[in-house]
Parts: C-alpha cells; structure tokens; sequence
C-alpha cells in the first residue's frame, strides 16, 4: 500500500492559506479535481432530464454517473441510490415516508452518539404516530455504544433503528454488525449515517447487513451533496413518494426537483479522489476505493494514536472517551479553560478547531458543557505528524 501524504496534499489548492486545518469533522477540504469537475459541469451545456437533445442526455449522463459513484463507496446497486442536498435533508424525508405508516405503540431505536441529523427526522416522524422512541446510551467513561443494550432497546414493534458507523465528535466506531443482528428478523427498518466514517473506513453495505447507508460527501472533500444507499432498490418503490412527478419511480420516489448537475459531478470526482487515495491501487472503481481507504485507515490509526497519547501527557487536557474502534475525531478538555477560549488560543497559532459547549449531542448526554464546553478537532487525509505536533505543542503553552 502506497499513501502518500505529501502528494495528497499537493492536490489541496485551499492548504496553501497557511492554516493547520484540523476542522476535517465539518468536511474536509476540496481537492482540485473536484472544483475542477464542478467548474466544467457549470460551463458545459446542461439542461433538465428527458429531453432528446445534448444538453438534456448530458444531465442524465451526470446523474448517472453520480449514482454508480455512490454505488462503488458503499458496495450498492446503483438503482437503489438517492441523491440530494445533503444527508439531513434525505434522512428527513426517508422518516416522513417510512413513520407515515407507524402507529400509537410502534417504536423507533435511535443513540445519544448519532449526530442530531440522524435523530431529529425520527424523533419527529414518532411524535406524529404516537410511536415510542428508545433511547441506546453511550458509556460515559468511554464513550462506547455497547451493542449488548440493543437486547433490551429491540423488539417486535420496532419499525426503525438508526446508528451511526463513526462520530465526527468523539470518534467512537460502534461495533454495527452486533447491533445490526439483534435487529434482524424484527422487521425495521435499519439506518446507518456512514457521514464521518466514509472517509477514513472502507464500507460494503451488504456486509454491514444496513438497509440503508446515509452519505455526505462534504465529508470527504465532495461538494454540498448527499446520498441515501438502499441494499434493495426494490425497496425505493415500496415507500410513499415524496416525488413531484407523480409517476416517479426508484431513488426519483425521494428526490424532489432538479438536481445541483455540477455538483453531481463534483460527487464522482470526489469519489475518484478517494479511489486514488493509494496510488498503487489497480482494478475497479470499487477496487480502488476499497484499497485507498484501508490505507487511509491505517495511516490515519498512526497519527490519532499519536495524538490521543501526547494529549493525555499533557497536564489538565483530558481527552474524552476511549473506544477501541475509532475515526480520527476526537474532543478535549482543558482544566480550567473555556473551550471558546481554549479554540481562540489554537486560532491565534494558526490551528482550525471548534470549541463546542452546546446542550445537544454527544456532549450534552456527558454533561461536557457544565465544564465549559470541549475542544473537537478531527484529521484529514491531509493532515502530517507535524501539524499533529504543532497542536500539541500550542496546548503546552496553554496547560503550563
């Protein structure tokens, strides 16, 4: 395997601001290729679908290609893959079209580790129904999600359970593939918000046993651009329509109005960028992709194990949780320090953090704002040992 983090970097025209940017759990930056495909798409000739003409098969053509794109990241059947704006806008309406037929007593299986775009749609589509939602805990020391609960949480009035496959705020990877078996034969309907780890884990919705993966491709250097992955498309036409065509069929069913085409074709670009990730990957797009991000996986352990032990040897940093599995985000603390203020002080050293204090989320559930909030930060395909260094290094100053 071949990961090369200098020529990766030399593909980022944005790296160049001189900034250390550790913001990855926001979306990473974009690569060249992607503004590349997405400025050729807004100067070429596009029209709307349908029509016998360049303009019009061109769009086609786009969508298409967008759709085998998503296909190949997760190991899906193009036909079952929805496309729009982002991931919270799909999920919303994958909720308002699955909760339409729930009633007074079904119930819906979310977790305090999903970010709100993967709790809200079901919160809301249960309160309609008068559906029960139930709650799967992380364990504060931690922040594992432990699959064991999922005995208690899953029944045979569960119509929807959603997980996510990696928190962009603490990292933690839950173990998907227990959840997803104490799920089976209960008939609901399982969600998988796959955001945060498609990035930096290889994903194959069949092996995952998910009936739908949620995508967006911000995530990885992709434009505002989402993506909902069905393992059985046949599925698509078994929902009500939330289409203005009244006659729309598949992944159509979901979308509603025209689709970004430039942004679309940004999509395929940026999952061209993640197949080349490895560049002594060879074979299919689906090959390549599965290769460049294992070795992702691996140069990304290295520099987040890295990082997690030198904060944990600085004085009063405590980095919250410590899950076994993990993507490369995590939060902190700082003894006596505001994360506000601890985020302005990395700032002035030229370091990209969020100082997150909020009463939602992940955080909230482990009381982290009654302290003054945490510091999150997340690495990227770009990221070096020494910007992981330099963080280090800017929180000395701040703990001495």
């Amino acid at each position: 395997m071949a990961f090369d983090v200098a020529r990766i970097r030399g593909l980022f025209p944005a790296l160049g601001d001189g900034w250390i940017h550790l913001d990855a759990p926001a979306g990473m930056q974009v690569p060249e290729q992607v503004a590349t495909a997405v400025s050729t798409a807004l100067r070429a000739p596009v029209s709307g679908p349908g029509g016998q003409f360049p303009a019009s098969q061109r769009a086609e053509a786009i969508v298409d290609a967008a759709r085998r794109a998503v296909a190949d990241l997760v190991g899906a059947d193009p036909a079952g893959v929805v496309l729009g704006p982002n991931a919270a806008v799909l999920l919303q309406r994958l909720a308002e079209a699955v909760g339409g037929g729930w009633l007074i007593g079904d119930e819906v299986v979310v977790s305090r580790l999903d970010h709100p775009a993967n709790i809200a749609p079901w919160l809301r589509a249960a309160q309609r129904a008068g559906a029960t939602v139930r709650w799967a805990e992380i364990d504060i020391e931690t922040c594992e999600l432990p699959a064991w609960q999922y005995e208690s949480l899953v029944s045979h009035r569960t119509k929807a359970l959603t997980v996510t496959a990696g928190s962009g705020v603490v990292g933690t990877r839950p173990d998907l593939n227990k959840i997803i078996d104490l799920a089976r034969g209960t008939g609901a309907l399982v969600v998988v918000d796959a955001s945060a780890a498609a990035p930096f884990v290889p994903l194959d919705i069949a092996a995952l046993g998910a009936d739908v993966v949620a995508l967006s491709a911000t995530a990885w250097g992709g434009p505002a651009v989402g993506a909902l992955a069905f393992a059985d498309p046949a599925l698509l036409d078994r929902l009500p329509s939330g289409a203005l065509d009244p006659g729309a069929t598949g992944p159509g069913r979901l979308e509603l109005g025209l689709h970004a085409y430039p942004l679309l074709a940004g999509l395929v670009g940026s999952v061209d960028y993640l197949a080349d990730l490895d560049d002594a990957a060879t074979g299919t797009r689906r090959e390549r992709v599965q290769t460049s991000l294992g070795s992702a996986k691996a140069y990304q352990a290295g520099l987040l194990a890295k990082l997690i032990t030198e904060l944990r040897a600085l004085p009063r940093v405590t980095v919250i949780g410590d899950a076994m599995r993990r993507i490369p985000a995590l939060a902190f603390t700082v003894a006596e320090v505001k994360a506000s203020s601890a985020s302005m002080h990395l700032a002035e050293r030229g370091i990209c953090a969020f100082a997150d204090d909020t009463r939602a989320g992940v955080l909230a559930a482990l009381g982290v704002a009654e302290v003054g909030g945490a510091v999150r930060v997340g690495l990227a395909h770009y990221t070096t040992s020494g910007e992981v260094e330099q963080l280090v290094d800017a929180l000395a100053e701040l703990t001495a």
